[in-house]
């Protein structure tokens, strides 16, 4: 696949990193539905402002070529029976993250479980992890043209070669150089905690802070940047008016 391809693609949720891909992959010229858990009725229009289109969770993941799951991790066991008609070759990208101070608590996970194993053991179907490793903040506001020196590079795991295409070129097409991190077995090391997991790398920096990752340190600076956002901010989905706040936080902890 090529970056001028043009795809369908069903988003599943439309918060911070959801509502932005509606926005970023529809301005580049991809057919996007958009669907949330209370109806199209409820998607506010500027996520719609370039041409995604709101419509029903079943409609949403109905004749496109690719999925993005942009919904906590811990509702992605609810919507395995939606995909379960979903072809084999359609391409299903997650973004989420597992953070136990505001999720159920995951047993498996926290017993070194690798979050995009759990979920493909949850859904019954290959996967891959993109968008992940970046803040909402810097998502919305930092994409730029390829070839910018100081443009942000976004990690991709996956274990099939058309996930792993199709997630490359779509990541550049929202403004971002797209790395092949690998396998989803080594996705961990853009789990939360992680150097790669929301600190703005570059691509020349991104290849080092993910082999730099130690896998037992995340789940401390996770859930120590968890406890410091919860203690600063009474709403956490929303860090203004100090959007930065989160980058700097990362990058002290992660890095």
């Amino acid at each position: 696949m090529n970056n001028t391809q043009k795809l369908k693609i069903g988003i599943l949720g439309v918060g911070n990193i959801g509502k932005t891909l509606a926005r970023k992959l529809a301005q580049a010229g991809h057919d996007v539905k958009v669907a949330n858990s209370r109806g199209p009725e409820t998607i506010e229009a500027d996520t719609l402002e370039f041409g995604a289109r709101a419509v029903t969770t079943a409609e949403a993941v109905e004749g496109v070529e690719v999925v993005i799951l942009s919904i906590p991790l811990t509702r992605l066991p609810a919507i395995a029976s939606l995909l379960a008609g979903v072809p084999e070759e359609t391409v299903v990208i997650d973004t989420s993250n597992y953070y136990p101070g505001r999720d159920t608590q995951i047993e498996a996970i926290e017993a070194g479980q690798v979050e995009s194993l759990w979920v493909i053991e949850k859904l019954g179907r290959p996967i891959a992890k993109a968008w992940n490793a970046i803040g909402a903040d810097s998502f919305a506001r930092f994409g730029t043209a390829k070839g910018n020196p100081n443009r942000i590079a976004i990690p991709i795991a996956a274990d099939r070669e058309t996930d792993r295409e199709v997630a490359l070129a779509l990541v550049e097409d929202t403004g971002f150089d797209a790395f092949d991190a690998g396998s989803l077995a080594d996705s961990w090391r853009q789990q939360p905690g992680a150097p790669a997991y929301c600190t703005d790398p570059t691509l020349a920096e991104l290849p080092d802070a993910l082999a730099s990752a130690q896998k037992e340190r995340l789940p401390k600076r996770r859930d120590l940047a968890w406890a410091v956002l919860t203690e600063r901010f009474n709403d956490i989905t929303n860090l203004n008016p100090d959007p930065g706040y989160f980058l700097r936080l990362s990058r002290i902890l992660n890095m």
